[in-house]
């Protein structure tokens, strides 16, 4: 997600919703005045949010009908456009303001609370930090640059040539877009906000790698090229797409670049955001904001130790029963990473069979949900190979939403760049983060639940996050790694690398850690080759805050799973436990444990 996004949507949203079936549903089983007043509002915003986002209407299946302009535009990145969302945010925390929550019934407060944390941390970075939570436009893992081009190849449907024009028309966009975050970012410069030199440096890379793509393998003209031929819609895409690609994209890419090449010589090579402009305040709410809690630098520092002890005792229990004795965890585990029996080969053909193994295994966890779930999601799961264009700043694995109407599925990206970083003892763990019962079951209950828009679709990462790392933990329950001892390392070393998360990122942003340092303490402690290593540690940079969100929010998860068992004895059911924590949709901590405190009391009995 890019700063802009990530403000405009609050509190890590990155997607909205159709505004059809389930607002109808929800609207008519409200109980009080109160609650229809909030539905009506609620409704509002979401209509104003697709009204300002037509890349979120394409995200949702909705650029058709009355939404049809939308599929030739993109997201105004503009400064004014900001200013823009500055005025349309205070007044939507004005209006919430105005609800009173004491009159709201059931469901509706989790839904107030849920609503208003977000808009209120969205309102609080817009008038004081605006950089917060997301503070460069443009690097590695931010702009436009770096998200358009996926956008258009995989959410742009082309079916007939109306779609192609359109396509052309946001081709065209995109340069503008580029320019304006361009001047975004010299806004920000100006600020004092300039990314470190090894941000930069990664962020010009990729750019110069979009830029200097030849039109006849430059995906941004081949897609539409490759889709027209399918759907045989007659015209000459090619040529009208190479003529916008070389006059005005390219140009735009090359006046980025040059900027960025302007600010590399005076970047500091610091990692944290101490040294920005109110620097302690802005990862205050960055923490805040991904984690919704209140928990400090020193504290998160401190559990993230703790957890690593204790989750290395476990892997050394283990890779001993396994005969693995001598060394360190770290370095035994790094033994494993280079172990050729656990790598894929680093061709096409075997990523390709990578990809079909990891199938496999979603199938065989997808067969024991019933046990686990009183509620199963409908939308399928895709899983995908990270774009090459992007995959040298991409994380390991990444999920992407399906479309409420079922027309896109929700879709596991993972990073096969090199596929020694990914080798078969960690690929279980990661499906299960990403797809089944991770975010693709969690997004995908929400999405489907008969909840206001607004709420199918937030995305606080504690909550979104620390379900998944929860997931990882709960296939060793359903008894996926009872035959495979190695797999179990690698969900306890994926569990320990969120707990590395804790100490890395609160060490580079409170602690003054270098870059180095972080990197360093990272592979001694996971064993993970130096490569992935610096791809996360440069991530934690850029999302100051949202890498401890994962452990703080399974934690969390854990605790009330555990206050529920005692409180409910024999009467608690994992399945109900998991409904009463899934269905209200995504919400910070402080609500989650509301929900699952109604959960005790209604099934007490």
């Amino acid at each position: 997600m890019d700063r802009r996004q990530l403000l405009k949507t609050g509190a890590a949203t990155i997607v909205l919703a159709s505004l059809a079936d389930a607002r109808d549903v929800w609207a008519t089983s409200t109980g009080s005045a109160e609650d229809g007043r909030l539905a009506v509002l609620l409704n509002s915003i979401v209509e104003q949010m697709l009204d300002r986002s037509p890349e979120a209407v394409t995200s949702l299946g909705l650029d058709n009908g009355s939404r049809l302009g939308a599929k030739g535009m993109l997201d105004d990145r503009s400064l004014a456009g900001w200013e823009s969302d500055k005025v349309h945010t205070a007044a939507q925390f004005a209006e919430l303001k105005a609800i009173r929550r004491e009159m709201l019934t059931g469901l509706n407060r989790t839904n107030y609370d849920s609503v208003l944390f977000g808009i209120d941390a969205q309102n609080t970075m817009n008038h004081d930090l605006p950089y917060a939570g997301s503070p460069y436009v443009l690097s590695q893992l931010t702009g436009a640059y770096q998200s358009v081009p996926d956008f258009l190849d995989s959410q742009h449907s082309i079916e007939t040539s109306v779609d192609a024009e359109a396509y052309l028309a946001r081709l065209a966009a995109f340069a503008t877009a580029i320019d304006q975050e361009s001047e975004q970012c010299r806004h920000d410069v100006a600020l004092g906000v300039v990314p470190p030199d090894f941000v930069l440096t990664k962020a010009l890379l990729q750019i110069k790698a979009l830029r200097d793509a030849a039109p006849a393998k430059a995906n941004l003209v081949q897609s539409l090229v490759r889709r027209t031929q399918a759907k045989n819609l007659a015209g000459d895409w090619e040529a009208r797409a190479t003529q916008i690609y070389t006059t005005r994209v390219q140009p735009a890419l090359d006046r980025q670049a040059a900027l960025l090449e302007k600010l590399l010589p005076g970047a500091v090579h610091t990692a944290g955001v101490a040294r920005l402009p109110q620097g302690d305040r802005l990862y205050a709410l960055s923490l805040q904001n991904y984690t919704t809690s209140l928990m400090p630098p020193a504290e998160i520092h401190r559990v993230g130790l703790a957890l690593i002890a204790q989750y290395s005792e476990q892997i050394d229990t283990i890779l001993k029963k396994q005969g693995m004795h001598h060394s360190s965890v770290g370095q035994r585990l790094r033994a494993l990473y280079a172990d050729p029996k656990q790598l894929y080969p680093n061709t096409d053909a075997a990523k390709e069979q990578l990809i079909a193994d990891l199938n496999t295994q979603v199938k065989k966890i997808s067969a024991k949900l019933p046990q686990w779930f009183g509620t199963l999601p409908k939308a399928k799961l895709e899983i995908r190979r990270v774009p090459k264009v992007i995959e040298a700043g991409a994380p390991g694995g990444y999920y992407q939403p399906g479309a409420l109407d079922g027309s896109r599925a929700g879709a596991y990206y993972i990073n096969l760049r090199d596929t020694a970083e990914t080798p078969r003892w960690v690929l279980p763990t990661l499906t299960f983060h990403e797809g089944i019962p991770g975010h693709h079951l969690q997004g995908s209950l929400a999405q489907e639940a008969g909840l206001p828009m607004i709420r199918k679709v937030q995305f606080f990462s504690g909550y979104g996050e620390g379900w998944a790392l929860y997931a990882e933990q709960l296939a060793v329950e359903m008894g996926m790694y009872d035959d495979d001892p190695l797999g179990h390392v690698g969900q306890i070393h994926d569990a320990m690398f969120r707990a590395v998360r804790l100490v890395v990122d609160s060490g580079m942003h409170a602690m003054g850690w270098s870059r180095e340092r972080a990197v360093k303490f990272y592979t001694e402690t996971l064993g993970d080759p130096e490569s992935a290593a610096i791809t996360e540690v440069e991530r934690y940079c850029v999302w100051p805050g949202q890498a401890c969100s994962y452990m703080l929010g399974k934690l969390e998860w854990l605790r009330l799973r555990e206050k529920a068992k005692a409180a409910l004895g024999s009467r608690f059911d994992i399945r109900k436990f998991h409904d009463a924590g899934l269905l209200p949709g995504a919400m910070p901590l402080t609500a989650l444990a509301s929900c699952i405190e109604d959960y005790i009391t209604e099934n007490r009995g």
